[in-house]
């Protein structure tokens, strides 16, 4: 018996629906309501989608999420009849880094296999995600389980049956998946020779060795309707963002009424000026956190009844020791756990920025909201497939926590179709479920596709950061605070110095990027990540950007603009941090601490205050329940609200030397500066790209939040995607 005829699928007729390939971007879908979104509409024809106008009418017209399922496979699967899928093979994966093919048993394990859904489970759950955020409508915070996600939004169970049957049929060791958004499966590089007709070779790019496909994959035809390809088919895995000093700074633990705190200022030395590390009630001060601790805002809130997962691939030093010192030895945190849990082979300690990374993003969501129990989840990098995507999977396939952070990033022009369909996938999913997800935006000004460690100036194209460019994560750029030379009037001096901040701090555009002539060995890329989406067309791939979603409407341009807000993430004034066991205290009460900074820290730091929100609208309206889902459908309506109040005009300017933002301002609009950096057109000049100005722009976002007043107000705006409307500067 031929493959040909060794399974066949069930039929069904086809709907009279034009078929979207999602190589052609089939997952943007409609992102408002045709009836109600025209602008949106033109946007999306303008980006070349193709999903007909019946289509859009029909899920407008049905019950959120509803919509009759058929089968996509349609056909025998014929293994002589192919399809390449296009724009899935790594732009670095070239001829120049090749040193031959891999042997034929290389294990390539835990691949994730990318499942389509068809062009009217994508308006059915476009529609979805927009009544979840509509307070009229009856779907309004009903959150999917995993389950009833795959049940609705999925393949149906015969083509799940077709997929799994012919991956088994050349040998794999096939997963199971309840969103079935990805499926998990196992095999060698002859086994994927033979499936996807591409070869897995050995490159060096810049002395590291990597795993990737030779070429683009193919499949049989038949399940084409249903596959987008693998996740990745290559090890060139995303990038931390976190800078640290590579050497701890020596502090002190010193008794200050009744409690004891680290002194964490450090006087000017060594040619370096004062430091002000932050603490976490530096924090608490700066972004008016304190109201909402001690009931102020209501009730008292730590965030005690919410879980954020860590989206990790190390694990921690000591199992956990540099967070259990810095939560209970250093600064005394109350109240909140956190767990580490590995999904699959344990990958140890990675040291170095892994380590780091992992460390610094579950002790700064717990330090934000220290009652809050935060999962640490680390999965192991296989051959093929980064530990980050398995962990992102883990944490939505189990419907794990209300909050996700995660670090890393890949930027959108190296990244192939089947990864963009499946970052996008899960994101969605993630959002269906109602799981706010954070994303820092990265620390490379608008250059995603440069080495932030490694380079000076930069020599890729504009990009931003794929994970933070979906339009279902919440993207979290970077500040610097700016003391315009009176530090005494926002830090105390006053002996014995411990956590010092007084009020809230100005700040503009992060931006510490410098040339090697100018600053010698401190140069380097070095600012908050933004920009406009752009896609991986000048790589070969098809995916041409996210177009705008409905709730970023309002600019000029026509595609989805990073970062949405924005925290202080400046090596100016760094977070504090315990690694490899430096805050363990001696007698004396002596320890070492490190210092970090980047939109790493800004964005678990974000993940705490959304951890406080959703307490909030827990203790006033248990029926909503913790979950927020996409945090920017009420971020963007936040913003609306606070630029046509007209007795805030211009009183809530960020940058301002003389005078703080008004105290009843939900977002502190940062104003000065941009993320240019070394290697950009117009790169010190005023008229370089991106600049900070009044409302939303590409440096800052919407800028940082007064915490306190983001809690209280979260609950008293309306989703109308007709009336959003935002300055672009």
């Amino acid at each position: 018996m031929d493959r040909a005829t060794s399974f066949l699928l069930p039929q069904s007729l086809l709907l009279g629906l034009s078929y979207v390939s999602i190589q052609g971007a089939e997952f943007m879908g409609a992102f408002c309501r045709l009836s109600s979104c025209l602008t949106v509409a033109v946007t999306l024809v303008f980006v070349a989608l193709s999903f007909p106008l019946a289509l859009f009418a029909q899920a407008s017209s049905g019950s959120s999420g509803s919509v009759a399922l058929r089968p996509l496979i349609t056909q025998p699967v014929d293994e002589n009849q192919l399809t390449v899928l296009k724009g899935n093979t790594h732009r670095l994966a070239r001829p120049e880094f090749d040193w031959g093919t891999a042997p034929a048993t290389l294990p390539l394990q835990r691949m994730l296999l990318v499942l389509k859904r068809n062009p009217e489970q994508e308006a059915a759950l476009r529609k979805l995600l927009d009544d979840q955020q509509d307070m009229a409508s009856p779907s309004y915070h009903k959150w999917l389980t995993p389950e009833q996600f795959g049940q609705q939004f999925g393949p149906t169970e015969g083509d799940m049956q077709t997929i799994t049957a012919w991956l088994q049929s050349h040998g794999f060791q096939v997963g199971s998946t309840k969103g079935r958004t990805v499926l998990e499966f196992s095999g060698s590089a002859h086994q994927l020779n033979e499936a996807f007709h591409t070869s897995i070779h050995k490159y060096v790019v810049k002395g590291e060795q990597h795993w990737a496909n030779a070429s683009d994959p193919s499949i049989p035809t038949a399940l084409t309707p249903a596959l987008a390809g693998v996740l990745t088919l290559h090890n060139f895995v995303k990038k931390p963002h976190i800078h640290f000093s590579p050497q701890p700074v020596a502090a002190k633990i010193s008794s200050v009424g009744p409690t004891r705190r680290p002194q964490v200022t450090f006087p000017a030395q060594n040619g370096q000026p004062t430091t002000y590390a932050l603490g976490p009630q530096d924090y608490a001060t700066i972004y008016n956190i304190n109201p909402v601790y001690s009931g102020q805002s209501g009730n008292i809130n730590n965030g005690n009844e919410s879980t954020i997962a860590v989206v990790g691939r190390s694990n921690l030093f000591g199992g956990g020791e540099d967070v259990q010192n810095f939560r209970s030895t250093v600064f005394g945190l109350c109240c909140g756990n956190y767990n580490i849990i590995p999904n699959g082979p344990d990958p140890g300690d990675l040291g170095g920025s892994e380590e780091a990374e992992a460390t610094l993003d579950i002790t700064w969501s717990g330090a934000v909201a220290p009652g809050a129990t935060v999962d640490l989840v680390v999965s192991a990098t296989t051959n093929t497939t980064d530990g980050i995507d398995l962990s992102e999977s883990f944490i939505i396939e189990n419907n794990l926590a209300d909050i996700m952070t995660e670090s890393f990033g890949t930027c959108e022009r190296y990244a192939t179709d089947s990864q963009v369909a499946g970052v996008t996938a899960l994101a969605e999913q993630a959002a269906a479920q109602g799981i706010t997800y954070f994303v820092s935006a990265g620390d490379d000004g608008a250059e995603g596709c440069d080495d932030q460690d490694n380079e000076t100036v930069a020599t890729g194209p504009l990009s931003v950061s794929l994970l933070a460019s979906t339009p279902f994560t919440v993207a979290v750029g970077g500040t610097q605070f700016n003391e315009n030379g009176n530090d005494s009037k926002y830090w105390t001096n006053t002996p014995p110095i411990s956590e010092t901040a007084i009020s809230y701090i100005p700040e503009n555009v992060w931006n510490q990027s410098c040339l090697s002539s100018a600053c010698g060995s401190r140069a380097g890329i070095s600012a908050a990540s933004g920009g406009i989406s752009s896609g991986n067309t000048a790589s070969g791939g098809t995916f041409a950007g996210f177009p705008k979603p409905a709730w970023q409407s309002g600019f000029g341009d026509t595609h989805r603009d990073v970062p949405d807000v924005s925290l202080t993430a400046a090596g100016h004034d760094p977070y504090i941090l315990c690694l490899e066991g430096s805050c363990q205290p001696n007698s004396q009460g002596e320890l070492y601490i490190y210092l970090v900074y980047g939109t790493s820290a800004s964005a678990p730091s974000f993940a705490g205050i959304m951890a406080l929100v959703d307490q909030q609208m827990q203790n006033t309206n248990p029926i909503q329940g913790l979950r927020q889902g996409q945090a920017d459908y009420v971020l963007y309506r936040l913003a609306t609200a606070q630029q046509a109040n007209t007795s805030l005009n211009g009183l809530c300017n960020a940058s301002g030397t003389s005078t703080p933002p008004n105290n009843a301002c939900v977002f502190n609009d940062v104003t000065v500066g941009n993320n240019a950096v070394p290697g950009e057109i117009n790169y010190g000049l005023a008229n370089a790209d991106y600049q900070a100005g009044g409302g939303y722009d590409m440096a800052s976002g919407l800028g940082s939040v007064n915490v306190a007043n983001l809690v209280n107000q979260w609950n008293t705006v309306t989703f109308n995607p007709t009336t959003t409307s935002l300055l672009l500067n």
